[in-house]
């Protein structure tokens, strides 16, 4: 939950700063840029952990899910938001790709620390079954 604590405190603080310093005029750009991709990353890693807690065996298998869940998320929320010409399209583009890009490398980071937590019990599991078969 921490993770996503820094997610969403991130975003909002990096959205206020740009729209200080680009100014109002691309500021619907900006946060528009910002909520889908953060919306996205934070329930996501919400169902990882909440998977990672019942039995890390199954986080492949969400993982596959969520990545076909976004995929159409994402295309259908970038079709509403530039369909209805609310936005300058190169602004909000800007926006929703660094916005993107930067909260899947979070996710990638928290999920590299979320398995390397069991990388212990898994190094045990294999150091006793390559004993066992050695001894075969």
């Amino acid at each position: 939950m921490r993770l996503v604590i820094w997610m969403l405190s991130g975003s909002v603080m990096s959205a206020l700063i740009l729209t200080i310093l680009l100014g109002p005029n691309i500021r619907l750009e900006i946060w528009l840029g910002m909520l889908g991709p953060l919306a996205s990353a934070v329930a996501s890693w919400i169902m990882m952990e909440r998977q990672h807690a019942k039995g890390p065996r199954g986080m492949t298998r969400l993982l596959i899910k969520a990545f076909a869940a976004k995929m159409v998320f994402f295309a259908a929320y970038i079709a509403i938001i530039l369909g209805l010409r609310l936005v300058q399209p190169i602004p909000f583009v800007v926006s929703f790709t660094c916005y993107y890009l930067s909260l899947h490398i979070i996710e990638a980071i928290g999920l590299r620390r979320l398995q390397a937590a069991n990388a212990p019990a898994r190094r045990e599991f294999f150091e006793a079954d390559f004993k066992m078969d050695r001894t075969n």
